[in-house]
């Protein structure tokens, strides 16, 4: 736990000492849980969302975009059963003063027996090697179907309290477990109680007439009001999606880990329409075609895992989580949800207007049911950023930070280095500059010598170092040094955007 804690700490303090992410509002000591991105942060962030952009609407013919207000009538959220239902529960330490939400407590304490399980796993794969069989292994070693017995009764005895609103039964749950404050180590906990998420706020010149109106707590709203809008001007036919990147805003009661979860933040989602009865079916390609979409980042498959719900939402009838291993554990990354009818006949019922499909082939008019993916973009960057921070041996007591970004995300493609800062080298390096630079994000560095410089180019993240030297102005080739592997090559300059290109091919990359 402790060596997590300081990955974190090094991960937090290495995304602003290197223009990622900034706390808001610094200089006036910040606002909790809400971050600024910086300029390199900003365009991780945007890399993230072209591919996610990509691979969601590019590639498929039937699935389009959307860009929907924050600010919605607020009949929307009583229709989608925000406004009685957006609830978490809430539990107060009474000698820390601190709040936490009840279910992620009892989560977090069942992740640790997990996380038990987990290392009996690991000290038998080195004690048995190539030989290992691990799904025999968990079937039948006693401590860990101790471990994962105990997790699941946990999980399960949470969701049914959950899903029948019985809040004494969750504090009674955690007062049985003996769940401590995490910060004081005290078990002195208040009653568990319902806390709606939603930001409200007014529309209106004065306060007599103002209209109170709530900044959507998710973006999935948006796509569903506008179901007949996006399906009659697009003549769409089901099967058929709509996807959309937005901001949304939610009061939480513990707003921490980072960027992991904060009171504003960005969800990239997709809903995609379906006939009634074909929606477990969808639901399952979903989950494979997201599975896939996440590997093809070479961010590790060991770091992922389905989590199927034990509790499901009111409106679903399967769900399950995409979880990665961020520094502290295995937490939710993307939802992927069958949702039913439940949306588009509630905001028929509530708005008198018709939100169905006249179906050709079957020669009649249906509500579509829905599968839903839904990432939070934030989430996803934390994920690709703490991933990627590695601390490298080099031998002799060297060491290096460098941060592996999957190069297509990578915010700076390349650093434009002379040699030295005389001779010509920079008017060439220059040159380099403003050739490439209409096709990548490049940049220019003179400062220090060229080896400090590849370890600040390592470190930022930039998956290519090309250095102009004095050769270069006979030759015409530069040396190109590779992130990566540390490899130096010499290549023609007329090569370079053929290099960098193949590099961050998207082909190449959602091929894999």
């Amino acid at each position: 736990m402790a060596k997590q804690q300081d990955t974190f700490k090094q991960v937090i303090a290495h995304a602003k000492e290197y223009g990622y992410i900034f706390s808001s509002s610094e200089i006036y000591d910040g606002l909790s849980a809400v971050y600024d991105y910086g300029q390199n942060g900003a365009a991780l962030k945007k890399n993230i969302k072209e591919y996610w952009w990509k691979s969601m609407v590019q590639l498929h013919d039937n699935i389009v975009g959307l860009d929907a207000a924050i600010l919605m009538h607020p009949s929307t959220w009583k229709a989608s059963g925000h406004v009685d239902a957006f609830n978490d529960p809430l539990i107060d330490n009474k000698d820390s003063k601190k709040r936490y939400r009840a279910d992620v407590l009892i989560e977090d304490y069942a992740e640790k027996i997990n996380q038990k399980a987990q290392k009996e796993i690991e000290k038998a794969k080195k004690r048995f090697g190539e030989s290992f069989d691990e799904e025999q292994f968990v079937n039948t070693n006693p401590r860990v179907i101790k471990y994962k017995t105990q997790q699941k009764e946990i999980l399960e005895r949470l969701g049914k309290s959950l899903t029948d609103e019985n809040l004494a039964d969750v504090k009674a749950q955690i007062e049985e477990l003996e769940i401590a404050c995490p910060e004081s180590g005290s078990k002195n906990w208040t009653d568990v109680k319902q806390f709606n998420l939603m930001f409200s706020t007014k529309l209106g010149a004065s306060a007599d007439s103002a209209l109170d109106l709530y900044l959507r707590p998710e973006t999935a709203q948006g796509i569903f009001v506008n179901f007949a809008n996006v399906q009659k001007t697009g003549r769409m036919k089901i099967p058929f999606g709509i996807a959309q990147i937005g901001k949304a805003f939610r009061n939480e009661i513990v707003a921490r880990q980072f960027i992991f979860r904060q009171r504003e933040f960005e969800q990239m989602e997709m809903q995609f329409f379906v006939r009634p009865g074909d929606e477990l079916t969808w639901f399952e390609h979903w989950k494979s075609l997201r599975q896939k979409w996440h590997y093809s980042l070479g961010l590790g498959e060991e770091n992922y895992r389905f989590h199927d719900h034990e509790k499901l939402a009111h409106y679903a009838n399967a769900a399950t989580d995409i979880e990665f291993n961020f520094p502290f554990g295995f937490k939710e990354l993307e939802g992927i949800h069958s949702r039913t009818d439940f949306d588009l006949k509630a905001h028929e019922e509530h708005s008198g207007k018709k939100l169905q499909f006249f179906d050709p082939e079957m020669n009649k008019s249906y509500t579509p049911y829905v599968v839903e993916t839904s990432i939070g973009l934030d989430r996803m960057f934390l994920a690709v950023f703490s991933s990627a921070l590695k601390e490298e041996d080099l031998g002799d007591g060297n060491t290096r930070t460098v941060l592996k970004l999957p190069a297509i995300l990578a915010p700076i493609k390349a650093a434009i280095l002379p040699l030295v800062k005389k001779d010509g080298l920079p008017e060439i390096a220059k040159e380099i500059q403003d050739e490439l630079k209409w096709d990548f994000d490049v940049t220019y560095d003179e400062k220090d010598a060229v080896g400090r410089r590849y370890r600040r180019q390592d470190a930022a993240g930039t998956p290519f170092c090309i250095t102009v030297d004095h050769d270069t102005k006979e030759d015409k080739q530069v040396t190109i040094r590779y992130r990566d592997t540390m490899e130096q090559k010499r290549v023609p300059i007329s090569e370079l955007k053929s290099i960098i290109q193949k590099a961050i091919d998207f082909r190449t990359w959602m091929g894999k």
